[in-house]
């Protein structure tokens, strides 16, 4: 069903519970339970994809300021490293 008119929804449900031998008002609390269940599925599948998004995109900024971090201590050691070769070698 497409979202058409009322009566086009009833027709076509008509329609489709047509071939069943239960009674319609059984069959459309089966068929909206169906519906109910996958649609509530389909939410929490997409909870879940945008839960993981988020956690890899937080992961991705943590190990990017990590690695800043550590680039930047690198850094520092290195000079701290020249200065105490050129204390060494100042003569006293």
């Amino acid at each position: 069903m497409d979202g058409g008119e009322p009566q086009e929804q009833v027709m076509a449900i008509d329609m489709e519970v047509g071939s069943y031998r239960s009674p319609r008002g059984k069959l459309l609390r089966i068929f909206r339970r169906g519906r109910d269940a996958w649609k509530r599925k389909c939410q929490d599948a997409k909870a879940f994809v945008k839960l993981l998004a988020n956690r890899a995109r937080a992961l991705s900024k943590s190990r990017d300021r990590w690695k800043k971090l550590a680039k930047q201590r690198k850094e520092e050691l290195r000079q701290l490293r020249r200065q105490w070769d050129l204390e060494k070698k100042r003569p006293r």
